[in-house]
């Protein structure tokens, strides 16, 4: 099953596209700037307009996951040392930026196509309550059931449903399982949900990277 179907921009190719050019102004180099948190906005409007085609959705709220993880998954690639583009404030705002803007994000729910389901799965993983996360998992469970372990979207969403239940116990044995030749490792000594953000990010960025090679093929 192709998880964009009819709704997907059909003109999904290799062009640098608006939002690229956006994220590299806003996230350059996947570190924050002072302009990032305010920048997330327009994003947010983006992932929110349904007439905006699912891929671009679907990036935007990539983008925001990218935002909102990037002090824990750099702390993992850097661990012992500080991460070396380390910017504590503007990195705070822009996750508070991207959790403030959850509970909008994730009323669209039912209204989104799976792909977006999968991103906004990821960002509720990020920022868990005791509100979203049992409402998350029996979602997660469809798409667990249609995709086996050892595929893309499989094992990232296994690795999503064990986040959901905050065992660092499984959470860290499962990041250990999980990373492979595939996926880049980070230090054993490195804060688990650090390590279990930093390979969820590789993950997402692979699954959106097999659906945009599906929907080339169809079109």
């Amino acid at each position: 099953m192709l998880l964009f179907g009819s709704e997907i921009d059909p003109c999904w190719d290799d062009d640098r596209t608006f939002l690229a050019d956006f994220h590299s102004e806003i996230l350059h180099q996947d570190t924050c700037r002072p302009g990032t948190a305010e920048g997330l906005v327009l994003l947010v409007a983006l992932a929110l307009d349904e007439r905006v085609p699912a891929r671009r959705r679907f990036e935007a709220v990539d983008v925001l996951f990218s935002a909102a993880t990037v002090a824990e998954r750099h702390l993992a690639e850097a661990w012992p040392t500080t991460p070396p583009h380390a910017d504590a404030d503007n990195e705070a705002r822009a996750r508070r930026a991207v959790r403030a803007h959850l509970p909008r994000l994730l009323g669209r729910w039912s209204a989104e196509c799976p792909a977006v389901r999968l991103a906004l799965a990821g960002l509720a993983v990020v920022f868990p309550t005791e509100r979203t996360l049992p409402a998350l998992k029996p979602r997660l469970r469809t798409f667990e059931h249609e995709h086996p372990q050892g595929t893309d979207i499989g094992d990232y969403v296994r690795l999503l449903l064990v986040l959901a239940g905050r065992d660092e116990g499984r959470i860290l044995a499962a990041t250990e399982t999980l990373t492979g030749a595939y996926w880049v490792g980070t230090s054993r000594g490195a804060p688990t949900r650090a390590r279990a953000l930093h390979l969820l990010r590789q993950m997402l960025t692979s699954v959106g990277t097999g659906l945009a090679r599906a929907t080339s093929r169809q079109s």
